[in-house]
């Protein structure tokens, strides 16, 4: 094995994953984040069984998640009368070995950060460094990268490989692919919130209410609070409209009024949920629009492969894209242990994941799991008093088992597979 560390781009969910990973082990790596200071920013997230999993094998069990998050329970799409379309379990509840959680992003992210301090040290993690760029060394066996520090500071760092897990705007991406896309914005808006709310229906159910291109998505990301009974809920609001002009806004994520929105639903007042109730009582509201890239062909350059986000930044309607990154990190991690740190593992790594993950990309943006409202919408407008009449059970039911096959959590899959890193496996 080389002396040169793997270096990292990014210290979000994925370059956390991978540096744990890396770790883990054996393998030496320096991470660099842009920020200054790593704070616990983001929106609720979904982690799903197969990631869950990965994070106990990387030594957070549930005690740990369980302070930061909620064992989802529940799965629930509801059309625009209040009535339900579709309902399945969701993680032990379904016979997984392992839970799914719904946690903020920002939570799981300290949570990994303080891991990482602890395991690796301090001086593993460098922050107010971006990485800017690459160049793979003439002999093959190795990369410098190109840094940039915060007061415009330039300097160059050797290693053994570079895993860019510096998303969506990636620099490495942008070098690899310069003629690649703009960022795909298909017409979606979210608006995205927390309120203090008592949970409905299981206690911890995720539901999508309304119809694909008009829809409230919200589930609890904490415990209630013994005394009142409320807990912390995550919303999403989100209406589709014409994109032929691009995305309107500069920023990607800004601060609006709740005036600014509310009047696409204020009329969704349910006798089991009062959605304009629940958008009102957030303290901040953040607009962003639901983007995507093309996929591309390959994630490696020689020895500099993308993961996470920065490979394959796709929309948030199957909650799996931070499950995803630390399934990438996973991989990466076992393509390491099988053919060592080089351009080798990192070619394993593209042939496993980059076609299957290109193809889900596509998937969600036609709506993944929410597809069953499109078919909802185009048989009844969204509005049915018996959804066996709509779309048979037989029917709902497939088109779930086909969504979850694709995105690597099926059940009866997921528990027989074995560990993607054995235990205790080693680089040698």
């Amino acid at each position: 094995m080389t002396n040169s560390p793997v270096l990292v781009a990014g210290a979000g969910p994925g370059g956390l994953s991978v540096a744990l990973t890396l770790h883990q082990i054996g393998v030496p790596c320096v991470v660099f984040e842009s920020v200054a200071d790593v704070k616990p920013l983001g929106v609720g997230i979904n982690i799903q069984p197969n990631a869950v999993r990965e994070l106990y094998e990387l030594g957070f069990h549930s005690e740990a998640l369980d302070a930061i998050g909620v064992q989802t329970r529940e799965w629930v799409l509801v059309g625009l009368n209040g009535n339900e379309v579709y309902s399945e379990l969701r993680g032990l509840k379904a016979g997984y070995k392992w839970p799914q959680y719904s946690v903020h992003r920002g939570k799981l992210q300290m949570l990994m950060y303080r891991a990482a301090l602890e395991r690796l040290g301090p001086a593993s993690i460098r922050t107010g460094r971006k990485v800017t760029g690459y160049r793979n060394q003439p002999d093959g066996k190795g990369v410098t990268v190109l840094l940039q520090s915060r007061n415009g500071d330039r300097s160059e760092v050797e290693g053994s490989l570079l895993i860019a897990a510096d998303g969506l705007h990636s620099a490495v991406r942008h070098q690899m692919y310069p003629q690649q896309p703009p960022i795909q914005w298909g017409g979606a808006i979210m608006w995205r919130g927390v309120t203090k709310g008592k949970p409905i229906r299981s206690g911890a159910s995720f539901v999508g209410l309304g119809t694909h291109r008009h829809r409230v998505v919200f589930y609890p990301i904490s415990a209630p609070d013994p005394l009142t009974g409320l807990a912390d809920i995550n919303w999403v609001a989100e209406i589709t409209v014409d994109n032929s002009g691009g995305w309107p806004g500069g920023d990607w994520n800004k601060q609006v009024r709740h005036e600014d929105f509310m009047h696409h639903f204020e009329s969704w007042n349910y006798d089991w949920i009062d959605i304009p109730a629940m958008l009102r009582g957030a303290p901040e509201v953040f607009e962003y629009p639901m983007i995507d890239r093309e996929p591309v062909p390959t994630w490696v350059d020689g020895n500099v492969a993308l993961l996470g986000d920065a490979a394959h930044v796709m929309y948030p309607t199957g909650s799996n894209g931070a499950s995803q990154a630390i399934m990438d990190a996973r991989v990466l991690g076992a393509a390491m242990v099988e053919h060592g740190v080089s351009g080798k593992a990192l070619r394993a790594y593209d042939t496993q994941l980059c076609a299957e993950m290109s193809q889900l990309v596509l998937r969600n943006r036609g709506a993944g799991p929410f597809g069953l409202l499109n078919l909802l919408a185009d048989r009844c407008g969204g509005v049915f008093d018996n959804i066996d009449d709509v779309i048979p059970k037989a029917e709902r039911d497939e088109f779930m088992l086909r969504y979850k096959t694709a995105a690597g959590f099926a059940t009866e899959k997921l528990n027989a597979a074995a560990s993607t890193i054995p235990t205790g496996a080693k680089v040698r």
